[in-house]
């Protein structure tokens, strides 16, 4: 179906293309090799690290929900980044957010370090430390919106005019939002990639990233540096994220009807201090984000009030949200950013990106919104006693 709505394309995804059988779903294809038809003639897939059918279907599926040319499955989200590095070289230069998240800020410093290209860390709602980074004509421009964990919002379109001005690539992190509530691509980014491991599978039993490209000649160029460096996604993850991905459209509803309710008790609970959450109308980014996205997303975060002891006390005292790493699992999850998701910053630049001690992220699940708030209530009392 061509011009086919975001949920109908989620859904139909795979469908009806099995002409062997007649399965409605897709077949997960588990072999690691393929038989040629003979001497020096090859089938369309050959050998599974460099295209496998059931990984296909699904970097298809996301190439179309974000409207791109090439999809590109990968074995992480962390190697989706990486494999973005591939098109830089020691004399490049980088620009990236000083608040994205902490496997990303890790992995661009330490190849930074390494000398494999040349890397600036910017506050990108600083216009002018921005225009000063831009006015070093860099490589690539990484932007991450909202961002991890303080939900800052960046004008992609913004940022991507000033990038094309000079000739820079722009590569968008999308895990937060999914292509259901923004499509980067369409607002001008030349990449835009996914922790697939996140809302696109959505049930917390997948590792995987996926990155999209809206020009055909650079996602061939990505793919063979995928294949080439062995960094594909398995048949049998792309299988379930194919599957997750037939719910993502309802799920994130439920996510975000359950996270304006949650917001809006955080911000009226007497331990917590801020809360952070595009959605709100006093956000620094709420217009932006009204503009680019189709709704502000179920990820949010607050500072709690009493410091790291309270939070600890929080978390000690909560029966429903579970302390753990990842987020846009179907169950709501609780971390600490400065010792989980954000540890592999040194704390100077967790100070500089405003990630405080007192700080905790959540990821809103879809189960009752009453019942997830019951539960931080009396997590946040007991903080306070």
């Amino acid at each position: 179906m061509k011009n086919s709505k975001l949920a109908t394309t989620a859904v139909r995804a795979g469908i009806n293309t099995d002409e062997h059988h007649g399965a409605v779903i897709p077949a997960i294809h588990l072999s690691s090799t393929y038989a040629l038809k003979g001497f020096n003639d090859k089938r369309q897939f050959d050998y599974s690290r460099t295209g496998n059918p059931t990984r296909a279907t699904f970097a298809q599926a996301i190439a179309d929900l974000e409207g791109g040319a090439v999809g590109i499955v990968t074995s992480t989200g962390m190697s989706s980044v990486h494999l973005i590095c591939q098109l830089l070289t020691t004399d490049d230069l980088v620009v990236i957010p000083h608040d994205c998240y902490g496997g990303s800020y890790r992995l661009f410093t330490h190849l930074a370090k390494r000398g494999l290209f040349k890397l600036l860390v910017v506050d990108q709602n600083n216009q002018e430390a921005l225009s000063n980074a831009l006015a070093q004509r860099p490589k690539l421009v990484l932007v991450e919106t909202p961002s991890n964990p303080l939900m800052r919002i960046v004008d992609i379109a913004d940022v991507v005019k000033q990038s094309h001005d000079v000739d820079a690539l722009v590569a968008v992190d999308n895990t937060f939002l999914s292509p259901i509530l923004q499509q980067p691509l369409s607002l001008g980014a030349d990449i835009v990639f996914h922790s697939t491991t996140k809302f696109i599978n959505g049930h917390s039993d997948v590792v995987g990233g996926v990155l999209v490209t809206k020009e055909q000649s650079l996602g061939e160029e990505l793919a063979w540096w995928a294949n080439c460096i062995g960094i594909t996604g398995s048949a049998f993850d792309s299988y379930l994220a194919l599957r997750g991905l037939k719910t993502l459209p309802i799920r994130m509803k439920q996510h975000q009807e359950n996270a304006d309710v949650v917001a809006e008790f955080l911000r009226k609970h007497p331990a917590v201090e801020r809360v952070y959450y595009p959605g709100f109308k006093d956000h620094s980014g709420y217009e932006i984000a009204k503009k680019q996205q189709a709704a502000f997303g179920s990820m949010m975060s607050f500072e709690v009030k009493g410091g790291v002891e309270a939070v600890k006390i929080l978390f000690d005292n909560l029966s429903l949200f579970t302390l753990a790493q990842s987020l846009g699992g179907v169950e709501s999850l609780i971390s600490h950013p400065s010792t989980m998701t954000h540890a592999g910053m040194e704390i100077t630049a967790q100070i500089e990106a405003g990630i405080s001690q007192s700080l905790v992220r959540i990821s809103v699940g879809i189960e009752d919104y009453q019942d997830i708030i019951a539960d931080l209530e009396q997590g946040l009392n007991a903080s306070q006693k």
